[in-house]
């Protein structure tokens, strides 16, 4: 099934009532209840106590019918999507620390001592430098 919301960009508002959602995901109202005794689904309350569902509740209900379908039970897809969720913060934080690391490189590139001064340098023969200790001497 192809899945038009784009979850890094779905509405995190909840507005769609649970007959609404249900339709959206492809699943029975009473799917949605059960799937939140579970644990696999939190959806936002009202004053009143009435369940509504953002878009990003959808794309996690198709997640989940998609995990299903597959041969999961609903054991196996809570699993499944903790271990996910688990993959995303950790790639966040390896992502973090990577560009920490480009920042610690660059500060110790920087840190690199600019006030010394290349010393000229000049290839002297062997007889040369005798003469030059020579004079130096006094000789």
């Amino acid at each position: 099934m192809s899945d038009p919301i784009d979850p890094r960009t779905a509405q995190i508002r909840a507005v769609y009532v649970i007959s609404v959602a249900a339709e959206l995901a492809g699943v029975h109202p009473q799917t949605l209840r059960i799937y939140e005794r579970k644990g696999l689904l939190e959806p936002a309350r009202t004053q009143g106590g009435s369940r509504r569902y953002s878009d990003a509740d959808i794309h996690h209900l198709r997640r989940i019918q998609a995990l299903t379908d597959e041969g999961l039970n609903l054991a196996g897809v809570k699993r499944v999507l903790e271990l996910e969720a688990r993959v995303a913060e950790l790639e966040a934080e390896l992502a973090r620390v990577r560009a920490e690391a480009v920042d610690a490189v660059a500060a110790a590139h920087r840190s690199y001592r600019r006030d010394l001064v290349p010393v000229r340098q000049a290839v002297t023969r062997y007889d040369d430098a005798a003469q030059v200790i020579r004079r130096l001497a006094g000789q």
